[in-house]
């Protein structure tokens, strides 16, 4: 990536050099309009007319350099590099590894101290007595009588009358009066508090949760089951893009050969033509070399089409604009190809089983549903919980004035004072403290427990079998790109040595038709030979590749490390 960081680098600094000079150009173009605006001197304007010209052929000269860095060069490797870095599956698979490094958290947050914090306010309207239509009522309102007794029994231990209980109550009515202090109503109701203040806080610490520590394994392994997945998202993304990379190169070589082809035609067709003229063909063959030369250009067009496409995929592999032109780096040729070795299909599958993060996914679903099990056999045990509380209430009234004895004559129950407390007075807020323990166990739930272990049982055996039957897969996917490589092999060599014979036969031909003593038929019969066997020769050199790539996804690890 560094490589094609550096080439966009060195590309673009003829632009930036150019647009610096631009940026100057305008400087000094709007220093001198602003000269002759301001009445400079004439001789400015000649000046002022080459500095534009300046201006605009640089314009052009950036534009032109603009053009040329729009394309990018890329190799196998920096494409694989720019794959693995913004194709949407990689980007969905680091997601997903996320999700699960964040469910991990959420498994071991139900370990952890649960710390809650709540209040609320109540503005109490209208309260029921809390004591009507009890005896308890009568009683509350003959307290208002001890106050009497109490008086009556002081008076006659001081040798004094008894007074009524009608005579003591006005006489406390007069206090009140002379203090200037509002009675009180025997039937306000003494329990009601117009304000209600709560705050609560409360801490519970799970001590045995079966359920809980064992959500917590499984949370772990679902995170090794998405870095697995990452990693096989990586070696498919890899596959992918070769085989586009690949099959680019192939329709961009199967270009070339075409152009060559379209040229050798059209120089049959001209020698054809002149030989019809002069009168030593006839004007068949000419026009027959004239109908198979604009057959040829049709599908050098097709051809063309067809190779742009398989760029455009490149792009679209890589997360690029679609607009953005790619040129591609190489050519399918013996040197990207790798010596595998000495290797037989045990081998290779026993490497498989080693590399493959799918196979081991498979594993990792094994644990998960053994986990999952334990976690329903754990439902069948108790759950300890402890707990501490902590609240602080706070019961406001609106009238918030005490009535008490008069401090001069406190042996006097006529006379009174009064003064008002404040909004957070001890008396109002007050602490209520409390810490326990909480256990529940589910004795019977319908035998839905039982079902739970059953299902958890019953999945394990599905994983088992998906293990299974993956494993016999990777053997057919292993063997299968090995053959393909050695069928590919072959048909390499046997291309190679098929392209010299097709040359020498084209090159025969050729001297043939110029000497006279052959025809263009034979010519182009000869080109088309050498054409076919120059596409079945890098068809064939695609096709190893493919397998090789193939057969590196099948391994899961590269060949490099055999």
């Amino acid at each position: 990536m560094s490589d094609v960081f550096h080439e966009f680098r060195f590309d673009r600094e003829p632009a930036l050099t150019c647009w610096s000079r631009v940026v100057r150009y305008d400087f000094i173009i709007k220093t001198g309009c602003k000269r002759l605006v301001s009445g400079g001197k004439r001789p400015l304007l000649p000046g002022l007319v080459v500095l534009l010209f300046l201006f605009f052929g640089s314009s052009q000269a950036w534009s032109r350099q603009g053009s040329e860095v729009d394309t990018l060069r890329l190799t196998l490797d920096e494409a694989v590099q720019i794959a693995l870095e913004n194709n949407f599956g990689m980007q969905e698979a680091g997601l997903e590894r996320e999700i699960a490094a964040q469910q991990v958290r959420e498994a071991w947050g139900n370990v952890y101290p649960q710390v809650n914090a709540s209040g609320n306010f109540t503005r109490n309207l209208v309260t029921a007595p809390p004591f009507a239509g009890s005896g308890a009522e009568d009683l509350f309102a003959d307290f208002g009588a001890i106050g009497w007794l109490r008086y009556n029994e002081q008076q006659v231990l001081e040798g004094n009358e008894r007074i009524s209980y009608e005579e003591f109550l006005e006489r406390q009515m007069q206090g009140y009066e002379e203090a200037g202090i509002t009675a009180p109503f025997m039937d306000d109701d003494p329990f009601t508090v117009d304000n209600q203040f709560v705050a609560s806080l409360s801490i519970t610490q799970t001590l045995f949760n079966g359920s809980a520590f064992g959500a917590i394994k499984g949370a772990e392994q679902f995170r090794k089951l998405s870095e697995d997945a990452e990693h096989r998202e990586r070696q498919m993304v890899i596959d992918e893009v070769r085989r586009a990379y690949f099959s680019a190169l192939l329709a961009g070589q199967q270009v070339e050969v075409m152009q060559q082809s379209v040229e050798r035609i059209r120089r049959t067709a001209e020698d054809a033509s002149r030989t019809a003229e002069q009168g030593l063909s006839s004007r068949y063959e000419k026009l027959s070399a004239e109908v198979e030369l604009v057959n040829m250009e049709t599908e050098l067009i097709e051809a063309e089409n067809q190779a742009e496409l398989a760029r455009k995929n490149i792009n679209l592999i890589l997360n690029l604009d679609i607009s953005q032109p790619i040129a591609l780096s190489g050519d399918l040729t013996m040197a990207a190809m790798q010596p595998v070795g000495e290797l037989t299909v045990d081998e290779a599958v026993e490497l498989a089983i080693q590399h493959r993060p799918d196979l081991q996914q498979v594993e990792g679903s094994i644990e998960i549903n053994r986990i999952n099990e334990r976690i329903n056999r754990a439902s069948y045990k108790p759950v300890v919980n402890a707990f501490a509380n902590l609240d602080y209430i706070g019961r406001v009234p609106d009238d918030r004035m005490v009535i008490r004895s008069h401090p001069d004559d406190p042996e006097n129950p006529f006379r009174f004072d009064s003064h008002t407390r404040g909004f957070f007075h001890d008396s109002y807020w007050n602490p209520n403290v409390s810490v326990g323990l909480n256990v529940s166990w589910s004795i019977f739930t319908g035998f839905q427990n039982k079902a739970r272990v059953e299902q958890s049982r019953i999945e394990t055996r599905r994983s088992e079998l998906q293990y299974e039957y993956l494993t016999r897969a990777i053997r057919l996917e292993v063997d299968q790109a090995m053959k393909n490589m050695k069928t590919a092999e072959r048909r390499i060599e046997s291309q190679r040595r098929n392209i010299e014979q097709a040359q020498v036969n084209y090159d025969f031909a050729r001297t043939r038709l110029r000497e006279g003593v052959g025809n263009s038929l034979e010519e182009r019969q000869a080109s088309m030979l050498l054409d076919q066997s120059r596409l079945s020769y890098l068809s064939a050199i695609h096709d190893y590749l493919i397998a090789l790539s193939n057969l590196e996804l099948a391994l899961g690890t590269s060949v490099d490390r055999l």
